[in-house]
C-alpha cells in the first residue's frame, strides 16, 4: 500500500486544536480498513457468478475492492488521456477556454461536465444540492495563498471526453459483476472522475446516494444499485472515499445526529477505502459515504461508473440528480445503454485477444454497435439520459 505517513502528518497540521484527533484517525481508519476481509482478485464460480465469498463480504460491508484489475499498459493509457483532456480543461468554472486560449473540452456540450470548488472546500456539504443528501457541511482548511480560486472536482459524462475511460469501462470481468450483482439485463447509471489533486482537493460531504426507493415496499441493500470506483493513481486515508460499513441495509440515516453522536464530522466506525492503482472498488450507493479535503501529497483521480438492476429503473420516475427528472421507459433505457454498446466495441478494437464481454440485452434485441467517428458523435451529451434513481 501506498505509505502516507508524510501526508498524514501534513493533513493533521490543517485542523489546528483538533490535529491529534485526526492523526490518529487517519492512523486508526487505515488499520480497520486493512484489517476488513473484502479484498482480492475477481473471482468467478464454475458457473460464472461472482464467488460466493466475495459476494457475501460485499452484502456484510457495502464495499469490495478488487485488485489488480486495470493492468499497467491500460493504466497508462487513461493516466495519458486524463492529462490531455487536462490541459484542454476550461480555466475556470466561467470560462470557455483552455490555458492556451483554445476552446475547452466542454465548450459545446449541453450538459453538466465539471462540477467545481474552492481550493479545500466542501462545495455540497450542508446545502439543498442533490436533493439536500449531504446534510453537514465537512471542515474547510485553509488552502495555500497561492492556490487557484477553484478547482474541479467531478467531471460528468466522462465517456465522451475519454476513449481509455469509454474502454475500461466495457472491462470483461467488471460487466461479469454487475450481471452477478444486478442480473444479466442490468441497466447503466452515471459515468464521472472524481478529481483530488494535493493540497487543493476538496472534500465531499457524509451523504448516501439514491433518491426514489427508500419508502419503497421493495426495499433492499440493493435497490439503488452500485458504483466501480477504478483508482488511477492509489486511495489513501488522506485523499479517499471513507465509509461507514453496512449502512447500505438499514436505510436513510440522519448523518447530522450521527456526527452529534461521533462529536465531530469523524464519523465513529468509518473507514476509508485504500487501494494501489490499477484496483478497482465496488461500492453500493446506499453505503453512508464521503470525503476529506486532500490536505497530503498523493493525488487521487477515481473512474467512477455504475450500474442498476433493470426493475429498479423500468417505470420508475427518476430523482433528478444527474438528469432531468422523467420516467424511465424501455425506449429511454435502451438509448442510454448505447455507452456500453460504444464501449464494448471500443474494447475489443483495442484488446483483439480478449473475449469480449455479451451484454445479454443487445443479443435479445439483436442490437449491434460500431465504435467509429459517428458513435463518438453519437455520444455527444448522452449523459442527459442518465438512469438517476
Amino acid at each position: 500500500m501506498i505509505d502516507i505517513t508524510r501526508s498524514i502528518k501534513a493533513c493533521a497540521e490543517y485542523y489546528g486544536a483538533n490535529s491529534n484527533a485526526m492523526e490518529s484517525y487517519l492512523i486508526e481508519g487505515e488499520k480497520k480498513a486493512l484489517e476488513l476481509n473484502n479484498r482480492g482478485p475477481i473471482m468467478f464460480d464454475s458457473n460464472g457468478s461472482l464467488c460466493s465469498d466475495i459476494r457475501k463480504a460485499y452484502s456484510d460491508n457495502g464495499f469490495y475492492i478488487f485488485e489488480n484489475v486495470i493492468n499497467p499498459k491500460e493504466l497508462k493509457d487513461i493516466k495519458d488521456d486524463l492529462e490531455n483532456l487536462r490541459a484542454n480543461f476550461p480555466t475556470g468554472p466561467e470560462s470557455n477556454l483552455d490555458i492556451s486560449g483554445n476552446p475547452a473540452f466542454n465548450s459545446d456540450s449541453k450538459s453538466l461536465t465539471l462540477v467545481w470548488s474552492k481550493p479545500l472546500g466542501d462545495p455540497l456539504g450542508g446545502t439543498e444540492l442533490a436533493n439536500g443528501r449531504h446534510q453537514v457541511k465537512l471542515f474547510e482548511p485553509e488552502a495555500a495563498s497561492d492556490a487557484p480560486q477553484a478547482v474541479p472536482v467531478i467531471l460528468l459524462g466522462s465517456l465522451q471526453f475519454s476513449d481509455a475511460c469509454l474502454r475500461t469501462y466495457a472491462h470483461p470481468e467488471l460487466l461479469k459483476v454487475a450481471e452477478s450483482i444486478n442480473g444479466e439485463d442490468f441497466a447503466p447509471f452515471n459515468e464521472a472522475l472524481f478529481i483530488k489533486e494535493p493540497g487543493v482537493g476538496a472534500a465531499v460531504s457524509w451523504h448516501q446516494d439514491g433518491v426514489t426507493h427508500w419508502d419503497s415496499e421493495k426495499f433492499n441493500e440493493d435497490i439503488h444499485g452500485f458504483n466501480f470506483m477504478v483508482q488511477v493513481y492509489g486511495s489513501t486515508a488522506v485523499n479517499g472515499v471513507w465509509v461507514m460499513p453496512g449502512t447500505h441495509k438499514v436505510g436513510k440515516i440522519d448523518i447530522k445526529k450521527l456526527v452529534a453522536e461521533s462529536g465531530s464530522e469523524r464519523l465513529e466506525g468509518a473507514v476509508p477505502i485504500v487501494c494501489n492503482p490499477g484496483d478497482a472498488v465496488i461500492c453500493n450507493r446506499q453505503l453512508l459515504h464521503g470525503s476529506f479535503p486532500n490536505c497530503g501529497f498523493e493525488k487521487r483521480v477515481t473512474v467512477n461508473f455504475g450500474f442498476h438492476k433493470r426493475s429498479s429503473v423500468l417505470g420508475v420516475k427518476g430523482g433528478g440528480v444527474h438528469s432531468e427528472a422523467q420516467v424511465f421507459d424501455d425506449k429511454i433505457i435502451e438509448r442510454r445503454s448505447k455507452s456500453i454498446g460504444y464501449a464494448i466495441e471500443a474494447r475489443k478494437a483495442k484488446y483483439k485477444d480478449e473475449q469480449p464481454y455479451d451484454y445479454k440485452p443487445f443479443i435479445n434485441s439483436q442490437k449491434t454497435y460500431i465504435w467509429d467517428s459517428q458513435a463518438r458523435q453519437d455520444l455527444k451529451d448522452y449523459n442527459l439520459e442518465d438512469l438517476s434513481i
